[in-house]
């Protein structure tokens, strides 16, 4: 039997160096792999949240190509997602969560989203297994 998933809050910090391709495409669910161990992380996903007081910047996951990493807690509070292209990570969108639910993110195809959720499919929708054309 696998153990429990932890929360958001009990999952220790994972600060052991790491490169793109070895993060993973699923969420870790029993540690957060830090921003700052990340060997090719932006200066800018760094200070992701700095300015809303959250300096632990935690990857989640990959969306077609995107990766995706959050500074603040998962809801009901002010928190900011960052996406990076795993091909190109100079190419990023960035969606701020509000405590309210609401959101206000510019997506891969232009679009502003107020829901978290479309501002996703926006990156599912963008993302390198799509044919180009």
């Amino acid at each position: 039997m696998s153990d429990p998933a932890l929360s958001y809050s009990e999952r220790p910090d994972d600060a052991r160096p790491i490169h793109t391709e070895q993060l993973p495409d699923t969420p870790t669910r029993d540690r957060t792999i830090v921003a700052t161990a990340w060997v090719e992380a932006p200066p800018e996903l760094l200070q992701l949240g700095a300015d809303l007081g959250h300096e632990r910047v935690g990857y989640l996951r990959r969306i077609h190509g995107w990766l995706l990493w959050r500074a603040g807690p998962p809801s009901h509070a002010d928190a900011r997602y960052m996406a990076l292209r795993v091909d190109d990570l100079g190419v990023r969108h960035v969606l701020r969560l509000f405590p309210d639910g609401t959101a206000e993110g510019v997506g891969p195809s232009g679009a502003t989203h107020t829901r978290f959720r479309s501002w996703k499919e926006d990156l599912r929708d963008a993302g390198l297994s799509r044919e180009p054309g």
